[in-house]
């Protein structure tokens, strides 16, 4: 089925290409922004692999530039396949559940860490998480 354009759809396509404004950029969230003390990233499309290294990067990149708030963006996981599969866990295939699991088990990351926001995770209607990070002079007793 072919659909003809509409004139508003014309209007609105020769206002936004004539238009000097910026087009938001996803990937602008997970960019230091100067004098910021929070940086957001959202793992959308990653797999668990990249997630888990992303994820430790910047925690210790943030940990070292003095950031002290990170956001996690990881989706609910609601199209996740993980049900069908009697070999993996619901729970743990999901990066909602596992990235948290990751840096919990990973003393490096737990070292930089002053709170991980669990109620975030474990809320079934959010799809993401806070970190929290000590200062860099913080020493762990």
């Amino acid at each position: 089925m072919i659909k003809k354009i509409s004139e508003k759809d014309k209007k609105d396509w020769e206002e936004f290409i004539n238009s000097k404004e910026k087009i938001f950029d996803k990937e602008f969230n997970s960019k230091k922004i100067e004098n910021s003390n929070e940086i957001t990233i959202d793992l959308h499309g990653f797999n668990l692999r990249d997630a888990n290294i992303a994820i430790k990067n910047l925690i210790i990149n943030s940990y070292n530039k003095g950031i002290r708030d990170i956001n996690i963006i990881t989706g609910k996981g609601l199209r996740s396949k993980n049900d069908q599969d009697p070999y993996r866990s619901n729970r743990l295939g999901i990066l909602k559940f596992s990235v948290p699991e990751y840096i919990q088990n990973n003393d490096e990351l737990m070292d930089k860490i002053q709170k991980i926001n669990i109620n975030e995770i474990e809320n079934m209607n959010k799809g993401k998480f806070s970190i929290r990070l000590k200062k860099k002079n913080e020493n762990r007793y």
